[in-house]
This record gives C-alpha cells, sequence and structure tokens, in this order.
C-alpha cells in the first residue's frame, strides 16, 4: 500500500515509518519539524519507497497518485512541546485533522487518528477503560493539548458517521523508546538524561502518581493492528503495568550504574495526573494486541541509545 504519515519525523512517525517499511508498504512522510527532528528520518535518505513532504497539515496537503492509509501522528505531544506551540497544537487537531479527513475521502482510503490517554485528564477511574469521558481542565495550562484531542475524536467520528469515512482512533498512553527528544520534558527520557549527565532527577510532588510505561516498537505494532482492524471506536494502546514516578526515577539509577545523580522533588505542575493506567481489554479482544517488552529490557535499550547521543 502507499500510506501517509503526518508528524512523521516525529518519535513515535518515525519508528511506524520503519515498521511500515519492512512490511513492504511505500510511505510518504509529512513534517513541519516544528516538534519533529530531521535526524530521526536522517536514516531513510535514498530508500525509494519513501518520499518525504516538509508541510504544515493546517494547511490543506495535495499529494499525487493513491493514498490508501492516513495515519494522523502529527502534534506537539509532551508539556514543554505543546505549552510552547500552543496555537499549533490546536491547530494541528482541529483543522489538521479535518484537512487530512478530507484528503482521506478524496482518496477513498482509511484514515487514523492519534489520540491520547490525556483525554481522560486527571482520572477519576483507575484503570482507564475507552468507556470513561475523563475529568479534563477545558481551559488549564494543559487543555491547549486534552481538549483538541477529545476535539480531534469527535470530528474523525462525525465524518465517519456523516460522510462514510473510513476511520480509526488510538489512545496513546505514556510510550517511550530511541528519538525521544532529550529535553521534552516527558518522565522517562528526562530522567534518564539526568542519570547520565549525573545530574540530579527531578521528581514532581511526592512521587506516588503513577504512569504506565509501553516501549515503542510494542505501541507502533499497537497502532499498526489498529489501522487493519474493523473497529471504529477509541482503543487504548498502553502497558497496563502501573507504577509510580518515585518508582521509575528508582529503576533508571539502577541501570545507569556508576552514576553520581540523586533525586530531588520539586513543586507539582497545574493538572499534572495523579494516576495514568490503561484499560486494554478492548485491545486484547478485538486486535490480539498487548506489550511483550518488558520495562527493564525497554529502559536498558534506551539507556544504551542515549549513552553514546548524550555524550556527543
Amino acid at each position: 500500500m502507499r500510506v501517509l504519515i503526518s508528524g512523521a519525523a516525529g518519535f513515535l512517525g518515525s519508528h511506524l515509518t520503519d515498521l511500515l517499511l519492512s512490511q513492504g508498504h511505500e510511505v510518504v512522510g509529512v513534517d513541519n519539524f516544528i516538534t519533529g527532528k530531521p535526524d530521526n528520518i536522517k536514516h531513510l535518505e535514498g530508500n525509494k519507497a519513501y518520499a518525504f513532504i516538509k508541510h504544515d497539515v493546517i494547511v490543506p496537503l495535495d499529494v499525487d497518485g493513491p493514498v490508501d492509509r492516513v495515519y494522523h501522528m502529527a502534534s506537539p505531544a509532551s508539556p514543554i512541546g505543546y505549552v510552547k506551540h500552543q496555537v499549533a497544537t490546536v491547530k494541528v487537531n482541529s483543522q489538521g485533522t479535518w484537512n487530512l479527513l478530507d484528503l482521506t475521502l478524496a482518496k477513498n482510503g482509511r484514515f487514523l487518528m492519534a489520540s491520547t490517554s490525556e483525554c481522560y485528564g486527571d482520572p477519576q477511574v483507575n484503570p482507564q477503560p475507552e468507556s470513561y469521558w475523563g475529568n479534563v481542565n477545558p481551559i488549564g495550562l494543559r487543555s491547549m493539548y486534552d481538549e483538541p484531542k477529545r476535539f480531534s475524536e469527535a470530528c474523525t467520528m462525525a465524518y465517519h458517521r456523516e460522510l462514510g469515512a473510513d476511520t480509526r482512533i488510538i489512545r496513546i498512553f505514556n510510550t517511550y523508546g530511541p528519538r525521544m527528544d532529550p529535553h521534552d520534558g516527558r518522565v522517562v527520557i528526562s530522567f534518564i538524561r539526568q542519570a547520565l549527565n549525573d545530574e540530579p532527577l527531578t521528581v514532581f510532588g511526592d512521587g506516588k502518581q503513577t504512569r504506565s510505561l509501553c516501549y515503542v516498537s510494542d505501541l507502533v505494532r499497537g497502532i499498526n493492528g489498529v489501522m487493519e482492524s474493523d473497529f471504529h471506536e477509541p482503543i487504548n494502546l498502553g502497558n497496563p503495568e502501573e507504577l509510580t514516578i518515585l518508582d521509575i526515577a528508582k529503576e533508571v539509577l539502577a541501570l545507569v550504574p556508576g552514576s553520581k545523580s540523586t533525586i530531588t522533588h520539586l513543586p507539582m505542575p497545574p493538572d499534572d495526573p495523579k494516576v495514568r493506567k490503561p484499560d486494554i481489554t478492548r485491545a486484547k479482544q478485538i486486535l490480539g494486541w498487548q506489550p511483550v517488552v518488558s520495562r527493564r529490557e525497554g529502559l536498558a535499550k534506551m539507556i544504551e541509545f542515549y549513552r553514546g547521543a548524550l555524550k556527543q
């Protein structure tokens, strides 16, 4: 097939590209590099099955030839990224979404919207099933990301119900792995960068808030599985193994022997979720999907990747 990926130079978009190319598909990558990195796709130079278009999907996009699949992965996805680019984040998850839905309809293809666990906000239900409507502050300091993602889901379902668009929706929980921006503020990469550089590991609050970490290879395999399924409503993708932020910090330190780092505590940022754990029953039943990479294995791979990259 011929596949278009928005946000193709991002952390997830670049790994998804690698997976689809390995399956024999042609991939057209689209990115404006607002948070994506050219280095994430540098290894694809000269690959005849890959083409790249520098473009902001907030502006309608014309693509010559067939497009069988559209993966809408474009958006700043870390608090540092979406707070810095608030208006762009709102627009890529509104105008960008319907522009790519229009393209998908014109090409008679299939569309996947990459939504987020942030749709659940600071949840009052744990774990979070897809049926939970969330607890989101619509004007809070994370609202420029949370609410547009919720809108994107509504937009995707409207196109499906009224216009017959062939659509899929995923809700991505905390994912980690190589190619994350070392300075984007997300917990795992921050701890790894700090541990490798002998800096204090910064834990917000008492560190008892929880996250659930899914390695990137598991996540992109799930994304691809949702696209090729026949299910149109949201599907959670993530690892249901929940642990505290403080425990994550301790695990990273244990995997970086010789680090002189210690753990320090900073005030909690506004609207930071206290718990985050996906209910992946739907993914198991519909896709037969669940994570297979252990956290220790995934963290070790990521540490090894950054051990060289951060010293350059």
